[in-house]
């Protein structure tokens, strides 16, 4: 039999290999911003545009999807060729994927800054875009796989096994997270509601972090590192068991992010006992990669692109220890809503994306370009950067966090809470928070001298476009000459069965803990006193969404003495079910607000207070690292598509009367004459007609359908 003579693509790899450096230092730049707003509120540069509440959501896609998203594309488009030995499926598919992605990444860095947002995490990008996502991951998965069904290679590496489970399951996660009904070419609001939707947006913010950070990673860790270290990887049946175990206990873990929430307890349960089961698959996979090294230390010395894998592992190792540990519920009751979770997730992020991807990058690099790392030195001095970066800002998160979460609930020997206002918590880390910013201006830094170090290796060598190889082609076996001693290879033969049994596996969990939520109605008792948003507050509600206030923000009271002193009555689940989107956040830099419509029993004073808390928040809370929203003031209301959003409210379930989206603005205008004449009597002369009116008709609604305790107002 003669050897096939064939070529690898390595245009494709190079021009993800830049996407991936020019957006790394984008969203990093970004992120540098709204660090430094959290402790100097001019850096929010006195514009709608440039918010924290804004920029925030922009950070995290850029991060996640265009730095992170194009590295993982780099990283599958090179090690999936030569391990299947084969080129990709379809050079043009490839190239729709390549342009269609950072047509993506663009639309996403122009809407998110103007506010088009859904608000949920990590899917906050509206309708078509979510369309256009779906079509892209189509073309990714049809020339993956089709390059799968054309191999040269009859069994499937254990990396291919990775890459294929993420597929399937960001698919899966995008789809039913995204169900969403239109009201116009950018405005969508969310199918579900309340507390389901709370269960489909954390099952899939918690897996997007498993299978989009993640399970690639691990997949590209499979690969490179034993390229790295011209070894064999550790333990074939370890992969084996890592991967099964992993891919089916961490689709149940999602309702840990709501923990002491108005979730079902059940459901709360299960997110805790499959998180605390995930430690088992995900530290098996770290020593699997780590143990790939034994006997090669001498190399990891040596190599500062191996330093960055062991670094960027042992992160991985630490963020999946951690987590399990931050869904116990002792643990939880301090850590949530707290910088904690900003740490953890950031050593994830800084340590295991970020310095894998570096090392791969000065690894894949110089090989399609036939030639040397332009400098070594520069290498180490990144890696050295880098970690000291990560160290600069995750230690102060630590500290920050355990601060708030112990500040939050401390009480004087009186009874009363310690530091009832709020605001001398935020003070009391503002320190931490400068020096976050610092760690990752170093990282940043450190990001930079790579992409100078790269781009002198690409430009004393040539690329490869259209790399030689030969194999000999893939015989098919008699079926009836089966007889491996060992199941799994079995299935790595048959990319189809390989398929159905990963979608299965990562079903079933899905389904176990949606099914009762959904269809069990004693899951979320109505509350009769709960009314739907009147048309102004639907309005304001949107407003609130566009500024990004979830960001700060949480609207979700948990059955602590700490929080019901403070701010209330815990949360019911019967309170959001006209809430499309939900908005309970995930962290506190400033209060609680779902009892925010109590906290002034006298309208007037309460419009005042509102008004002049938008306008500047230093004449209200002194050191405040609010910025102004000053804009809301002098922007008219545009309600041209309310009796589209009242249609489409009442399609979602909300019990507005037929027909009623005909009257609902003269409803809107009564209400809005009512507060700009509360604004009056306080010497505040507005037109009725301003944003600041519909967002103060919002605020005052919050927390007021439920009965308040006189003396907890």
């Amino acid at each position: 039999m003669q050897k096939e003579k064939f070529s690898y693509d390595n245009t494709i790899v190079r021009n993800f290999a830049i996407a991936t450096m020019v957006w790394g230092i984008v969203g990093m730049l970004v992120g540098v911003l709204a660090a430094t707003q959290l402790f100097s509120p001019m850096m929010n540069l006195g514009n709608e545009f440039t918010t924290f509440g804004r920029i925030r959501p922009l950070h995290t896609n850029a991060v996640i999807f265009a730095f992170v998203g194009n590295a993982i594309f780099m990283g599958v488009y090179y090690s999936l060729q030569r391990l299947l030995k084969a080129r990709m499926y379809s050079d043009v598919l490839s190239k729709i994927h390549f342009w269609g992605w950072q047509l993506i990444i663009v639309a996403a860095a122009i809407t998110l800054p103007l506010g088009i947002t859904t608000s949920k995490e990590y899917a906050e990008l509206e309708w078509p875009i979510d369309i256009a996502i779906t079509l892209i991951w189509v073309v990714f998965g049809w020339n993956m796989i089709g390059t799968i069904f054309k191999r040269r290679e009859k069994h499937m590496y254990v990396a291919i096994w990775f890459y294929l489970a993420t597929f399937l399951t960001v698919a899966l996660l995008h789809v039913v997270n995204s169900f969403e009904l239109p009201i116009s070419f950018l405005k969508s609001y969310s199918w579900y509601a309340g507390v389901q939707d709370a269960l489909v947006q954390w099952w899939y913010g918690h897996n997007a972090v498993a299978f989009f950070l993640t399970t690639p990673f691990l997949g590209l860790m499979y690969y490179f590192m034993p390229k790295m270290a011209n070894r064999p990887i550790y333990s074939y049946k370890l992969s084996i068991l890592h991967f099964w175990s992993l891919i089916f206990i961490y689709i149940w873990a999602g309702p840990h992010h709501l923990l002491y929430s108005s979730l079902p307890d059940w459901a709360q349960t299960l997110g805790v006992v499959f998180s605390v089961m995930l430690i088992a698959p995900s530290w098996g996979g770290m020593l699997n990669g780590l143990l790939t090294l034994r006997g090669a230390w001498d190399k990891v010395r040596d190599d500062a692109r191996l330093k960055f894998m062991v670094v960027g592992i042992t992160a991985y190792g630490m963020a999946t220890f951690e987590g399990p540990m931050l869904s116990l519920k002792n643990v939880n009751a301090i850590a949530h809503f707290t910088d904690w979770i900003v740490a953890h997730v950031h050593v994830g992020a800084l340590g295991w994306n970020g310095f894998l991807t570096f090392g791969i990058l000065y690894y894949l690099v110089p090989k399609i370009y036939n030639t040397k790392l332009h400098s070594k030195k520069l290498v180490s001095t990144h890696f050295w950067l880098g970690t000291l970066g990560i160290i600069f800002y995750a230690v102060p998160m630590y500290i920050s966090g355990a601060t708030q979460g112990l500040m939050w609930k401390q009480f004087n020997a009186e009874g009363f809470l310690k530091y009832d206002n709020f605001l001398s918590t935020t003070l009391q880390i503002i320190p931490m928070h400068m020096l976050r910013a610092i760690g990752g201006f170093i990282y940043l830094v450190g990001v930079i001298i790579m992409v100078v170090n790269i781009y002198k290796t690409m430009k004393a060598g040539s690329l490869i476009r259209d790399e030689e190889a030969e194999a000999y082609p893939m015989v098919k076996e008699d079926p009836n000459m089966i007889t491996a001693s060992f199941w799994h290879r079995w299935i790595e033969k048959r990319p189809t069965q390989f398929l159905v049994l990963s979608f299965i596996a990562v079903t079933i969990g899905g389904a176990v803990e949606f099914l009762p939520t959904f269809l069990v109605e004693s899951n979320v008792k109505t509350i009769e006193s709960v009314t739907p948003y009147t048309p102004l507050e639907l309005e304001g509600r949107d407003i609130y969404i566009r500024e990004g206030c979830y960001n700060c923000h949480s609207q979700l009271v948990r059955p602590f003495r700490s929080e019901t002193v403070r701010y209330g009555d815990y949360s019911k689940s019967g309170e959001n079910v006209y809430d499309h989107p939900f908005l309970w956040g995930s962290k506190r830099t400033g209060p609680d607000l779902s009892r925010g419509g109590n906290r002034n029993s006298n309208t007037y004073k309460d419009a005042v207070w509102h008004f002049d808390h938008m306008d500047d928040p230093g004449s209200i809370s002194e050191g405040s690292i609010m910025p102004s929203y000053s804009w809301l003031i002098e922007d008219d209301l545009d309600d041209s598509k309310l009796e589209k959003k009242i249609s489409a409210m009442r399609t979602l379930g909300v019990p507005y009367p037929k027909g009623y989206e005909k009257i609902a603005r003269e409803d809107l205008e009564k209400q809005a004459k009512k507060i700009q004449k509360d604004l009056a009597e306080g010497d505040r002369v507005i037109s009725e007609k301003k944003e600041i009116i519909a967002l103060i008709a919002y605020l005052h609604k919050l927390g007021r359908d439920i009965e308040v305790d006189e003396d907890k107002k």
